[in-house]
This record gives C-alpha cells, structure tokens and sequence, in this order.
C-alpha cells in the first residue's frame, strides 16, 4: 500500500511536480496488460496479471494489480477456510514486478493496448479511485472474482462493454474443472484433493468471458478482439513483447483424464477387501483389515470435509457435490467391524452390511445419473475408484454375515 499512498500524494501535489502517471496528458499515456506465467508453487500456476500505464514522457510505469493478501492479517486461516478472502488492490513499478517474475523463472509478457485518449482517461480516473485504501479490498474468489477478473472488468469498462459484448455468448474451451486440473496437475495429490472437492459449479458450461478468469486465458483471447466501428475498427492489441520467456516446464494444454487411472486404482484397492469372501486364513483377514480401514477412513473423512464445505464455508465451487454418493461420513461406521471381521471372521451386527450395501447403492445411482445429459457434474473418476471398493466390502460383509 505504500506505493498507493505514493500515488494518492502525487496526485494532491501534481500543480508542484513534474507530470506522471497521475496526472500526465492522457494522450502521453499508454496502457498494457502485463501476464506473469504459471510458477512452481502450488498458488502460483493460475499465473498472474497487471494492467500497466505507462507516461511515455517522463519514463514512469506503474503497474496496478488486484492479488495481494496477507497471511499476519487477523483470523486469516480461519476466514481462508471459510471461503472469507480479504484480498486488495496494489501498485508497484513495473520494472520490480518484471525483476520479480523474471527471478522466479516465469514469463512476463506485454501487450500495449490501443486505447484512444477518452479511453485511457476514464481508466486511468477508476485505477486511481479504485486503489483508494477505503476501495482496494475486495473479496476474493477463485473464479468468478479474482485478480483476473478485476482486470478483465476494468478494461471492458473503459472500452464501453465491448469485451463482454464479444464474449459473453462465445462458448469457452474448458471447465473450471479442467482448467484446474490441468494447472495443478505437476502436483497430483493437490490436483486429486481439488479434484475430488469440487462440486457441479466446477462443470458448468462456460462461455469466452467466463473463461477469462485465467490470466493466460485473457492474454490470449485479447489477441483477437478488434475495437471501434466500420473503417476505425482496430486491433486491441497493438504490439506485443516478450520481455522475459519461461524458465519452467509449461502446464499441459489439456486436463488428464482421471478415469482410467482411477479405476485401475479402485480394482487394485478391491482385491484384498474381497479376501474375506475367498478365504478364512486370519493373515488373509489382516490384509483386509488394513486396507478397509484405509479405503473407509479416506471416504468417511472425504464426506466430512465436503460436508463442511458445503455447509460451514463460502466455497460455492464445493457446493452440491455429488461426490458425497460415494464418500460418505457413514463410511467411519464400519471401522468396528472391519477389525470385529478381522479377529472372529465375521462381523458383529447388521450395521457393516447395510452400511456397505448404501454405499455401493449410492454408487450405482451415481453412475446411472450420468445417463442424464444434463447432469451437472463430472464425477465419474471418483466413482470409478469407489465403485469396486464398496462392491468388495458389501460382499465381505454380506458372506461372512450370512
């Protein structure tokens, strides 16, 4: 925030110093997208972005961006677990920003856009207003208001609507879903973990306007969007310069297709949880033991957690989901006589087999709802993997029952 409140002062003092950001001609002014690629850690692979103005005569450039937060700030953890994201706009030099980005390995890119004077007057009017300490806090959310976004709205403002205008019918090429699987997938446990927790939101068709919650993904889409009416249409974009490349292995341009491999790891999983039904040896019981206590421990903690997300926190993206079919907090019954089966050969009571036998049901319906080709969420990977675990735990129980 200093750098705001450089800012805010050179604007009450402008009449004593010499012209700049602030307070230059508009027609001195130039304005550019700044997009810094994906890093290594794990919230660096949406990438960031800035939008930049620059005052071609006095040589000052600042870029402003809407993706500071603050781990000291109070009750960070706990509001971040309830989908509470205090996030704020900020401002720095451009060339600390391209010394940073450039040090981490990232690219940082520049696309001047081709803004006349009344346009990057009106801009640059809401970047000063907006960077305000009483209006640069705002709450964040992944995708549908987050630094991205901020800086897709300001420029279609300043362009009088016509970003939206263009994409607002025009169909995306991904989910959510797919685009954070894709981003996330050089960590796979993280990309599982978000995968699994993500509800139909994730899945809903997407539009170009939507899709531009990516920084990457509104780079490349304001290469083609052209401004202006009949003989003075132009291109938005009026050069473009790489000013630092990618030192990092870039993220695939498709999403992996959990299917398979999820399933392949659900068939492997099964078949010691069927061990009780082909045999009576009490080694045979102990393997079983292990891995139904580690399959149900997963899925009972699994619902309990998207349970609460969907109940306790703000994360509308967890909202829904359909995933609790297949991992339910019920799961966490079966324990007891997982390890009752394991000593005696049998279990105790009829809780485990009704339990067993809800959860495969719920499975099976799982499935069969994706028959419906309007239904909202692409779960089938994680069905997939539950599938033949509780197919095997509902005929353990049921054999040693009888």
């Amino acid at each position: 925030m200093r750098l705001a409140l450089i800012l805010l002062t050179a604007l009450m003092f402008a009449p004593l110093a010499r012209a700049g950001v602030v307070d230059a001609p508009s027609a001195n002014l130039e304005v550019a997208l700044m997009t810094y690629g994906p890093g290594d850690i794990y919230w660096e692979r949406f990438g960031h972005d800035a939008l930049e103005i620059r005052d071609t005569v006095s040589g000052e450039s600042i870029a402003f961006n809407y993706g500071v937060f603050d781990f000291d700030q109070k009750g960070f953890l706990l509001n971040f677990a309830r989908g509470i994201m205090a996030y704020r706009m900020d401002a720095e030099t451009t060339e600390s920003d391209i010394a940073f980005y450039t040090g981490e390995g990232r690219y940082v890119r520049r696309q001047r856009l081709a803004l006349d004077d009344a346009q990057k007057e009106k801009l640059r009017r809401f970047i000063l207003w907006n960077i305000r300490p009483e209006n640069a806090g705002y709450h964040y959310d992944y995708y549908v208001d987050n630094c991205t976004t901020r800086v897709r709205d300001v420029l279609d403002d300043a362009l009088d609507g016509a970003l939206s205008a263009q994409w607002r019918d025009a169909p995306g090429g991904m989910t959510y879903r797919d685009q954070t699987a894709r981003l996330m997938s050089n960590q796979p446990w993280l990309m599982l973990g978000m995968d699994l927790g993500l509800g139909p939101f994730a899945d809903q068709p997407m539009t170009a306007w939507k899709e531009a919650f990516l920084p990457m993904t509104l780079e490349a889409q304001l290469r083609d969007v052209r401004v202006g009416d009949g003989a003075t249409a132009r291109p938005l974009v009026a050069d473009e310069t790489t000013i630092s490349p990618s030192r990092l292995t870039p993220p695939p341009e498709q999403a992996p297709d959990l299917r398979w491999p999820l399933l392949g790891a659900g068939l492997v999983l099964a078949v010691p949880l069927l061990l009780p039904v082909v045999t009576r040896q009490r080694g045979a019981r102990t393997v079983f033991a292990i891995a139904a206590t580690l399959f149900t421990v997963f899925a009972g903690v699994a619902g309990l957690f998207m349970l609460g997300l969907w109940t306790l926190t703000l994360h509308r993206s967890a909202w829904g989901n359909f995933n609790l079919l297949a991992y339910q907090p019920f799961a966490l019954l079966l324990l007891p006589d997982i390890w009752k089966l394991r000593r005696a050969g049998r279990p105790m009571g009829r809780v485990a087999p009704r339990v067993a036998a809800m959860s495969f049901a719920a499975c099976v319906i799982g499935l069969l709802l994706h028959l419906w080709p309007d239904f909202p969420q692409r779960n089938m990977p994680w069905l997939l993997f539950a599938l033949p675990c509780w197919a095997a735990l509902f005929a353990s129980f049921c054999r040693r029952h009888d």
